[in-house]
């Protein structure tokens, strides 16, 4: 008989249960009486060895296998490949538990026979961009990806947003394509399969959008084994020889169109600084830009228009500026969604994430004994500080509360600078070589104060 798996969940009732390609799409309690058809879906991905030749669906029967025969802790993070398994050794690089932060935040017991692993096999590209030339010469106004793409191997699990933003973004993917897939009359139910995400600079808009590509083209590989990605900047489109904006345009979607012929092709559009849409509109009103501007607006607001009825495209747009995006554009997006600031609690996972990078390369000193709670997850330190169950050493104990007070030292800073804060603060030590984790984050607390203080005004 198989042994139990122990897996966190804070509350039974209201558990989100996925579709096919383990996206959570509904609520439904998990008790016996549900049957077996209302199992809790978890996503388990395998990176295949770029050496490797094996088919994928042999691979997810062993890997079903080998979950069926060991005891495990459903919560984020990778599993060891098991050396007893030749097949799996030669040919996975690495399995990963994916998707459970949104319900694993206490410690009830969830039984095997209540969970159902959806195990995803994927190969990374190692291609990298392709920028084609135009005829002129110069770059053109977008660059292609083949994924799953090695540059954006883990930048999914790296950003920290509020609690729900990714898995509402992968929910609403997995509609948007269920839809279109069973025909539902768009004249009767509408959608665009368009995402905004706008915000202020530095909060990871465009990172999310091409994480999320990643992700979905794993999710989704069974359906699609073919996926690629069309990064646009708006802003590019509009030449500064007006004349020659019409034909990015054009030749833009002539190549997009060419990639959804494909059936088996799912395709990505990211078109960043959306909002030059908008000012190029406003300028040609004003009479400070060619009339050819709007002319550029409306023919990609036309070409967008016709993917609709192509049912293998994602359009994902951002936005800097969230006053300025244009009317037209805006009520044609099925999601927006506004990046912020990190909140506190995303500040603090961000700076972890950090540490744990720099003590699992030995760039840090692993102190016995309170590594557990320099890692601890905000959530569980909160508890632990607040019903008092802290009983390891000073020292410990300290180290947990500046964590804590270097990421409110971090108000306001974005992202992308929370990244560079443990690297800046290791650079101002006396003597990089001895840094000591008590050392690093007494550094980071008057970097981020420094930071804060060259902000402009």
């Amino acid at each position: 008989m198989s042994s139990p798996m122990d897996i966190s969940v804070p509350n039974l009732e209201g558990v989100k249960i996925s579709d096919q390609n383990g996206v959570p799409l509904a609520s439904s309690p998990a008790s016996p009486s549900n049957g077996p058809s209302e199992k809790f879906h978890v996503s388990v991905e395998v990176c295949l060895k770029p050496s490797s030749t094996a088919r994928p669906d042999d691979v997810r029967k062993a890997v079903e296998q080998m979950l069926e025969k060991r005891s495990l802790s459903y919560v984020d993070g990778p599993i060891p490949v098991p050396n007893d398994d030749p097949f799996l050794m030669e040919n996975v690089h690495r399995i990963r538990i994916c998707d459970t932060d949104e319900w694993v935040k206490n410690h009830d017991i969830l039984l095997f026979w209540q969970v159902k692993p959806i195990v995803h096999v994927f190969q990374l590209s190692e291609e990298g961009p392709c920028e084609e030339l135009t005829g002129d010469g110069q770059l053109s106004s977008f660059n292609e990806w083949i994924l799953p793409a090695k540059e954006f191997d883990g930048m999914w699990e790296s950003l920290i947003y509020e609690s729900g933003l990714k898995q509402r973004l992968l929910r609403y993917a997995a509609s948007a394509l269920l839809f279109t897939e069973k025909g539902v009359d768009p004249f009767l139910v509408s959608w665009n399969r368009i995402i905004l995400l706008h915000g202020p600079p530095g909060t990871g808009k465009t990172s999310l959008c091409k994480a999320l590509a990643q992700k979905l083209s794993i999710r989704f590989s069974s359906r699609y084994p073919q996926c690629q990605l069309i990064e646009v900047n708006a802003h590019s489109l509009f030449s500064k020889w007006f004349s020659e904006s019409g034909k990015l345009v054009a030749k833009l979607f002539k190549k997009i169109q060419e990639m959804i012929e494909e059936e088996n092709n799912l395709v990505f559009v990211l078109i960043d600084e959306v909002e030059s849409l908008a000012a190029a509109r406003k300028a040609a009103l004003s009479g400070s830009e060619p009339s050819d501007s709007i002319r550029v607006v409306n023919a990609l607001l036309t070409q967008m228009d016709k993917l609709k009825s192509s049912p293998n495209v994602i359009i994902l747009t951002t936005s800097n500026i969230t006053a300025a995006i244009d009317i037209a554009f805006v009520d044609r997006a099925d999601i927006k969604a506004y990046v912020g600031p990190p909140t506190l609690q995303a500040r603090y996972e961000i700076l972890r994430s950090c540490l744990q990078e720099l003590i699992r390369k030995g760039i840090i000193s692993n102190i016995q004994g309170s590594s557990q709670y320099i890692l601890s997850d905000y959530v569980t330190l909160k508890e632990k500080l607040k019903m008092h169950e802290i009983h390891e050493v000073q020292t410990t104990f300290h180290l947990c509360k500046q964590l804590a007070e270097a990421a409110e030292a971090c108000e306001g800073l974005s992202g992308r600078t929370l990244r560079k804060l443990p690297f800046l603060a290791h650079a101002a030590l006396d003597n990089p070589y001895c840094c000591d984790p008590n050392k690093l984050l007494n550094t980071m607390i008057d970097t981020a104060r420094r930071e804060h203080s060259e902000l402009p005004d």
